[in-house]
């Protein structure tokens, strides 16, 4: 019999608190999302069967996504821009349409000179000068300032669970 995962969700939204077991598991699949049960069960010191059901758990409470993460030059979208936002009323309304667009992967409320900051993978400028004005048509959008990217120095998805 195998112990279930000593994870626990304290609200709907708060923090979910991870044993140590759980948050190795966690950083064996940030290493490689591919790795098998048996091997991270081995690094791990459980059976595979008892990974399996962490990890499904770890998805289900929404800890983790195992997701293929692309390089959007190699598949033809060579422009990425950060772009900031102004805006007035209600943010939450604005971040779920801006949510809607299709070439925007990443939206995040702010605190400082801009209140939104969206990222977006375009296939060159006139791309990006169409989904900029997708943005500024939202009508409580006030301005925006575009931060394009010219070379990728870092990107990880490794923290960890600290």
């Amino acid at each position: 019999m195998t112990t279930p995962p000593k994870v626990r969700a304290t609200g709907k939204s708060g923090p979910v608190v991870l044993d140590d077991i759980s948050k190795q598991i966690v950083e064996q699949l940030q290493m490689d999302g591919r790795k098998p049960y048996a091997a991270i069960g081995k690094a791990v010191g459980l059976s595979e069967a008892a990974v399996r059901q962490r990890v499904q758990r770890l998805l289900d409470l929404g800890v983790m996504q195992i997701v293929a993460v692309t390089d959007p030059l190699t598949l033809g979208f060579p422009r990425q821009a950060m772009i900031g936002i102004k805006c007035e009323g209600d943010l939450d309304i604005v971040a779920q349409e801006l949510s809607s667009i299709e070439e925007i992967d990443y939206v995040v409320l702010t605190a400082g000179s801009v209140d939104i900051m969206v990222e977006v993978v375009c296939e060159g400028d006139s791309h990006l000068l169409e989904i900029l004005g997708k943005i500024r048509a939202i009508p409580t959008v006030r301005a925006t300032e575009t931060f394009v990217y010219l070379k990728l120095h870092k990107q990880t998805y490794t923290w960890g669970t600290r």
